[in-house]
């Protein structure tokens, strides 16, 4: 008999593309067959001996527990070095100090249309269960000023804590962004959206992302008429409406999502000598857009810059009086 969580993995299986993802999915698979495996070869212990000998039901199982324990070391040791890396990419994005968003919602919601709608990129998208299996970051630009966005894996009802463990990887993106995008699927029936919204909340307590800061975004809008979306309006009055397919809301999403950040950034006022341009340049690049004058001494700049960068231009300030 083939139960829920055989299945959710088996689909894992057949959508892990990279290598970490094909990992993960191993591991979770082989862990949870682990504590399965007795009842597979109870046929077995009929064909044993007498009282008190063994019989090759018995010697099955703990050969195929050793393996499976083995190869469950193995992947482990191998997932470890993938967390190094991952790690290390983290510690470089982190020294960039960008703001970061998270799109998390569940599965087959069009987290990852959105993404590309959202930053002009190409991920890899399909209308099906559990697509994105691996975190993608992007670049999304707002008001100039480059943040960083990640899909990531979709949820579902009662997610398997084998997958939860085994995606602990992936799912620390979610829990260190500054922003929760909770992309909902506006097309689906109240009832079960309810039921959608609910398992995903559920699912950011469990990983720990429940205290994250989080904005509710209504996606595929563009399948309902104008009375189902006045509807949505009444019922969810903080959300954005949107279209990943259409383009149609993003402008809004992308000044709410700036609106949100807001906290993350930092006024400054600073005096630039005409011969440090690449320090401009390096100030254009993480604020975007800055009011700037040409004075006698050097650019004199007024700018939005993310508050852990600010100290990086900190010898321009313009001291009051």
């Amino acid at each position: 008999m083939v139960d829920r969580t055989t299945v959710i993995l088996d689909i894992f299986a057949s959508h892990a593309g990279s290598a970490e993802g094909k990992l993960q999915v191993e591991l979770a698979q082989l862990e949870y067959n682990l504590a399965r495996m007795r009842g597979l070869w109870t046929h077995l212990e009929r064909l044993g001996g007498g009282i008190g000998t063994r019989g090759p039901g018995e010697t099955q199982i703990e050969t195929d527990r050793r393996l499976a324990r083995d190869r469950i070391a193995v992947l482990r040791r191998r997932l470890e070095h993938v967390k190094g890396t991952r790690a290390v990419q983290r510690a470089e994005r982190e020294r960039a100090a960008l703001p970061t968003i998270a799109l998390v919602g569940y599965t087959n919601a069009g987290k990852s249309t959105l993404l590309n709608a959202l930053t002009g990129s190409e991920v890899g998208v399909r209308d099906r269960l559990f697509h994105t299996l691996d975190p993608t970051t992007r670049t999304l630009r707002l008001d100039g000023r480059p943040h960083l966005m990640t899909d990531t894996v979709g949820f579902i009802s009662k997610l398997p804590h084998q997958l939860v463990d085994a995606f602990a990887a992936t799912l620390e993106e979610t829990r260190r962004a500054e922003l929760l995008a909770h992309v909902l699927d506006a097309s689906a029936p109240e009832e079960q959206a309810d039921v959608m919204r609910h398992s995903v909340e559920q699912t950011l307590e469990e990983i720990g992302a429940g205290e994250r800061p989080r904005l509710l975004v209504l996606n595929k809008i563009d399948l309902l008429d104008d009375a189902a979306r006045q509807e949505l309006r009444l019922r969810h009055p903080d959300a954005v409406l949107v279209s990943g397919v259409t383009g149609e809301g993003l402008d809004e999403l992308g000044e709410r999502i700036a609106r949100e950040l807001l906290h993350t950034l930092r006024r400054v006022e600073l005096l630039v000598p005409y011969a440090d341009g690449g320090s401009l340049a390096a100030l254009h690049e993480v604020a975007g857009e800055v009011s700037r004058e040409d004075t006698p001494e050097g650019v004199r700049v007024h700018a939005l810059v993310p508050a852990q960068l600010a100290q990086r231009f900190e010898r321009f300030a313009v001291v009051p009086g």
